[in-house]
């Protein structure tokens, strides 16, 4: 459960700093990861550094983790605070959303999301509709 948290720290630290690297590196090559401000999916790790890197032109997105639990089996379940803003500064959103992460050899292979009462599949995320 240790290098789980660390694993799990790591990326929401990483993310929130704007620290694409950091966050890649705790990725596997094939990682697939949902497009939570377009809808769909990215798959491998310069998609998704394209990606973020569009997502944080357009909206200034910060997620902190509140819960982690260590279903086994490589599968964690993260409840966070999923807190975005214009670039002006101005909340977009401001609620808590469930992330779902597979990992493989202490790697991150796939994360999903949850929003309650919508399918985040392949529609974007509510918390990034502009207003």
């Amino acid at each position: 459960m240790a290098n789980t948290q660390a694993v799990i720290a790591g990326v929401y630290a990483a993310f929130n700093q704007r620290n694409i690297d950091g966050a890649l590196a705790l990725m596997s090559e094939s990682v697939s990861w949902p497009k939570a401000s377009e809808g769909g999916r990215v798959v491998g790790k310069q998609e998704i550094r394209a990606y973020w890197s569009r997502q944080w032109k357009e909206f200034d997105p910060h997620v902190t983790p509140i819960e982690v639990i260590d279903r086994g089996a490589g599968k964690i379940d993260v409840r966070v605070r999923q807190l975005v803003k214009s670039l002006g500064g101005d909340v977009l959103s401001d609620s808590e959303v469930w992330h779902f992460y597979t990992t493989r050899d202490a790697l991150i292979e796939r994360m999903d999301l949850e929003e309650s009462g919508a399918d985040s599949g392949q529609s974007p995320s509510s918390a990034f509709f502009h207003h």
